[in-house]
């Protein structure tokens, strides 16, 4: 039997991934097969299919960490899953570009019948990263006043309905119409247009002056500097997301005692994975948390679809359907 999936043999642009057929894949002890409905697309599928990430797979392979589908078929002792379950993927075996993937059980997780297939691509990374960034990075709290510099994305989305849920209180920028309109539906009490000179002038007006607590930045490189001018005293920056290098004043994170906080969800251990996902699932059973989907693309589209992922202005989660 066989399925077809997007391979890549060489990293490289968005034209390197190429529609193949190939066999249909297997489950061993403790595996399942997962026949796939809806692909999450991130950027970070872009930088390792291109060869500049920390992380690089043995070529060929197939792309992709996030999905959603049902059970195909499940192997020798794997108890907690059925064959024709509704799940979605924080990973896999194989790569989620594809019609199957196969997985480890602690991969799969239940979906929820008030969430689509491809809301359920949009939960895995961008909900992890969300969670990861303000609870074990910045170790935010309730009361604390949160912005999310590049809110309209997905992590984005996934921040204010975390945030919120937890009593933060949350300042959300985004540079479209569209993209402001989804932050303030989505919960932020207060949405700020990144494309107007001096919009952060408002972040300090709407904290009297003293700053936000949390900042989580979406392109560090264009924004750090300025973000650590409107931090508050132990204010934390987590930086999500950088695309070239950035200048900064140290001066701006001594005088606040502030902190500069990288992240990569990669680097969390499997018991906070295991944490960040059992939080995600009480969310996603009990309403607080819903991902939004933003542009869908078909299978075959993929390198379309990692042209567009990395484009301005981003809403919600680009998607992959499989027919």
């Amino acid at each position: 039997m066989t399925m077809k999936a997007m391979r890549v043999h060489t990293f490289g642009g968005p034209e390197v991934i190429q529609l193949e057929t190939i066999a249909r894949l297997q489950p061993a002890a403790d595996q399942v097969l997962v026949k796939i409905k809806s692909i999450g697309v991130n950027p970070v599928d872009t930088y390792i299919r291109s060869g500049t990430h920390a992380v690089k797979p043995v070529l060929p392979y197939t792309p992709g960490f996030d999905a959603a589908g049902i059970v195909q078929a499940a192997g020798p002792g794997v108890k907690n899953l059925q064959e024709g379950q509704r799940v979605f993927l924080t990973g896999s075996i194989t790569g989620v570009y594809a019609e199957y993937a196969l997985c480890n059980t602690g991969q799969v997780y239940p979906l929820p019948d008030t969430i689509t297939f491809s809301q359920g691509a949009a939960i895995g990374i961008p909900y992890a990263t969300a969670y990861y960034a303000l609870m074990y990075r910045a170790h935010t709290m309730p009361g604390e006043t949160l912005m999310i510099h590049g809110a309209s994305g997905a992590v984005g989305v996934a921040a204010i309905q975390l945030a919120r849920a937890a009593g933060i209180r949350v300042i959300g920028t985004a540079g479209s119409d569209a993209g402001k309109t989804l932050i303030q539906e989505t919960g932020a009490e207060h949405v700020l247009d990144h494309s107007i000179p001096d919009y952060l002038d408002e972040v300090m007006e709407l904290t009297n002056h003293e700053g936000t607590n949390v900042i989580l930045e979406m392109l560090a490189n264009v924004n750090l500097a300025k973000d650590l001018k409107i931090l508050s005293k132990h204010g934390r920056v987590v930086v999500i997301g950088c695309r070239g290098e950035v200048c900064i004043n140290p001066r701006d994170i001594m005088g606040r005692d502030a902190a500069v906080l990288g992240m990569s969800l990669f680097n969390a251990s499997d018991r906070q994975k295991s944490q960040i996902y059992a939080a995600i699932c009480a969310g996603l059973n009990n309403g607080t948390l819903k991902p939004v989907v933003g542009k869908e693309f078909s299978l075959d589209e993929a390198a379309e679809a990692h042209q567009y992922v990395l484009q301005q202005g981003a809403y919600g989660k680009v998607v992959l359907r499989v027919v």
